[in-house]
């Protein structure tokens, strides 16, 4: 809940702050925070209600595989936060709404079809999460294609990177649950990557993915102009993830890639909250600045 809240609201007000030096208006806001996490939680759902033959291997203490919650009942809830977010997407400008269809058509096909017939069954997840911030973006300040825009760009430099930060750090965080899941994946003939390939080379392609997606979550900072706060933050949480990287490396084990895997969701929820902060202190200051050259001039 931490990565998937914070991503959306940090897409949100990045967007706002970019197109226009401000915060995005208040409804806005809530309701592409609230679309992009009920859109995420509703793919995670209707994995889970699809995979149930594997996590019954791998995780029989969650919800579906113990029979606390029925495949009926999860899918109805994936269902229902599919409807919200397509809610708030169509209220907020049709072009987020075409985003959102691409990425839900993008996570269905790697679901029931990608998951067990390739091993790079990871990349339609990248795409489809690296589509989040864009269409949150696009929510916020439209590209002009189906709505006006105050933004000359169809989209900015800093939401391009964004979403494929989002998309290539996906990869490394996917690929960590995978290999923590390889006995089920191998079990129900899942051609996971580090099924068909092994944990120790999976966990080397994570390391090169990770240091990928370090380096573009600092060219978000340098391409929006964001402050220390960020810079800071971004640098010693990558610096931090790379060196779980190179822990599991070292030790390629199914439990390590699990916890891995959690590390890779704070270190994304870490980074977009010190996202937000920044924004904030630099709108904070830009306007205290403004107010004592109106007061007091240059």
């Amino acid at each position: 809940m931490f990565m998937d809240i914070t991503l959306p609201a940090a897409a949100a007000i990045l967007a706002a702050y970019f197109a226009t030096g401000a915060l995005p208006e208040f409804l806005p806001f809530v309701l592409a925070t609230i679309g992009g996490f009920c859109a995420i939680t509703s793919a995670y759902t209707f994995n889970d209600v699809i995979d149930i033959d594997i996590d019954a291997i791998n995780l029989p203490d969650r919800p579906l595989p113990s029979q606390e919650v029925t495949q009926k009942s999860a899918f109805l809830y994936a269902l229902l936060l599919g409807i919200i977010s397509a809610a708030c997407a169509l209220y907020l400008n049709p072009e987020a709404f075409a985003i959102l269809i691409l990425a839900t058509a993008v996570i269905t096909l790697y679901t029931v079809y990608f998951k067990r017939n390739t091993p790079f069954s990871f990349i339609p997840v990248g795409i489809a999460y690296g589509l989040v911030p864009v269409g949150i973006w696009l929510a916020i300040d439209p590209a002009g294609i189906l709505l006006p825009s105050v933004s000359p760009y169809l989209l900015p430099l800093p939401g391009l990177l964004f979403g494929l930060m989002i998309c290539m750090t996906d990869w490394g965080f996917t690929l960590a649950g995978v290999c923590r899941d390889v006995e089920g994946d191998r079990a129900k003939g899942a051609p996971t990557l580090p099924v068909t390939y092994g944990i120790p080379m999976t966990s080397k392609f994570i390391l090169v993915i990770w240091i990928a997606g370090v380096l573009l979550s600092l060219a978000i900072g340098w391409t929006a102009g964001l402050g220390p706060l960020y810079f800071i933050a971004a640098l010693v949480s990558g610096v931090w993830m790379i060196w779980r990287c190179l822990r599991f490396i070292k030790n390629p084990e199914p439990k390590l890639g699990g916890k891995l895997f959690v590390e890779g969701s704070n270190y994304r929820g870490v980074m977009f909250s010190a996202m937000i902060i920044d924004v904030l202190l630099l709108i904070y200051t830009n306007g205290y600045t403004g107010l004592t050259t109106l007061l007091f001039g240059a």
